[in-house]
């Protein structure tokens, strides 16, 4: 069952969702190149102790994303 929308950034380790929008026009060409198309599910693996980056597990591989650019994604959690 989904939620309601939140950004990537405030998803909790662990927690699986899926990419719903982009914020910004220029930044998401490069997520898109890197695996997190509108669709695909994102699962966070890890945190870093001072809250960047952020290790998410998307398109079968980890992906490190600094937490600005985790903002820019919009998910909708997984339960």
């Amino acid at each position: 069952m989904k939620k309601s929308a939140i950004k990537l950034s405030s998803l909790a380790i662990g927690k699986s969702a899926v990419i719903t929008a982009f914020e910004s026009d220029d930044l998401h060409i490069k997520l898109m190149e890197m695996g997190c198309v509108p669709g695909e599910t994102v699962k966070i693996e890890k945190i870093a102790p001072l809250g960047d980056p952020i290790s998410i597990m998307v398109a079968g591989y980890n992906l490190s994303l600094r937490k600005t650019e985790a903002d820019y994604i919009w998910v909708e959690e997984l339960a």
